[in-house]
């Protein structure tokens, strides 16, 4: 196939690409500015702005079988109308160009934390419903953007899906992995609550398959794939306590266990008077800890990944154990 990934140089775009282009697949890149690894790969890239530049989007998907969309501006802490142009605004102009330039196929990534309210997530399927409120402007505008992509594919222009994998990480983690250890590091980390409730994760490589996976079956299938129009939820399929997945990633970065908590009530409340305090001062930089941090972190976050084993025949290529192998390795590496 001719692919087009947006944000093809972060973390999990780089992920899709390299798989891509092991199969032999033609990937075209498109992101705000250049990633010399993405050279170094032999990736054409395409720099532009994918919230105005709809002339540009247009030329750049024009020839490819799907388009993968991956690029997204991830965070709990800033501005709602820069995270409605990265996110809400940057599908629809990307949906506009699809359409424009006889592009028929789109997989879009998601979050789980679109049907997040606040409350636990115990082995929930897509049929949890979006919430009325949003506790932060991520959640609400993935999910502003996923609705106008499985509305795209109601309308019959645009074959669509839309994947939430929760809690990506691996080597090249530039995210969840740093931050834990960092905090470590600093000795500011703690559990919110005791660290029993469960949570999924998804190893890299899983999470890159399952866009595969998807954009072969829209590519294939078009409507009559099983996939078309749908949201899934995308992990590795092993749940386990928070305290659990923490420690693993501090075994697998030399730091040890954490041991700090901080109850869930206090968390909560700390965030409520951070957030107000940031917001009265105009402060960019994100908050130690916000409303929605101290949620997910004492909250159950795992999912039935039935539909997408069903629908997308997806098995995760690489468990957990191995995983956490991988990521040691790495990381010493870079020591």
């Amino acid at each position: 196939m001719r692919v087009l990934v947006t944000g093809a140089g972060g973390f999990l775009g780089t992920a899709i690409t390299r798989q891509l282009l092991e199969r032999g697949d033609e990937v075209i890149a498109v992101q705000r500015s250049r990633y010399p690894h993405l050279d170094r790969m032999g990736v054409p890239s395409i720099p532009l702005d994918l919230t105005t530049d709809l002339p540009k989007i247009i030329d750049a998907v024009k020839g490819c079988d799907v388009v993968i969309h991956a690029a997204a501006k991830a965070g709990v802490w800033g501005p709602y109308e820069t995270y409605r142009q990265a996110n809400v605004q940057a599908t629809n102009l990307l949906i506009s160009a699809c359409k424009q330039a006889g592009v028929r196929n789109m997989v879009y990534t998601s979050s789980p934390s679109v049907v997040f309210d606040g409350k636990d997530e115990s082995g929930i399927d897509e049929s949890a419903p979006y919430p009325e409120k949003y506790l932060t402007a991520y959640p609400q505008t993935k999910a502003l953007a996923e609705r106008a992509i499985l509305k795209a594919n109601a309308s019959g222009e645009l074959v669509t899906t839309a994947l939430r994998p929760h809690l990506i990480w691996g080597p090249g983690d530039r995210h969840l992995v740093p931050r834990i250890l960092s905090r470590s590091k600093l000795g500011k980390l703690k559990l919110v609550g005791d660290g029993s409730n469960r949570v999924d994760s998804t190893y890299i490589d899983n999470a890159a398959h399952a866009h595969i996976l998807a954009a072969d079956l829209l590519y294939q299938q078009g409507h009559r794939s099983a996939c078309a129009g749908k949201a899934y939820f995308i992990s590795n399929g092993e749940p386990m306590p928070m305290r659990e997945l923490i420690n693993r990633i501090l075994i697998a970065g030399g730091q040890p266990r954490v041991s700090k908590t901080v109850s869930p009530q206090l968390a909560y409340l700390v965030g409520s008077i951070m957030e107000k305090w940031y917001h009265t001062r105009n402060k960019l930089e994100e908050p130690i800890m916000t409303r929605f941090v101290a949620r997910q972190l004492s909250t159950d976050h795992w999912f039935d990944i039935s539909a997408a084993k069903r629908d997308l025949g997806y098995e995760p290529l690489v468990k957990i154990d191995e995983g956490m192998e991988r990521l040691a390795e790495d990381l010493k590496l870079q020591i």
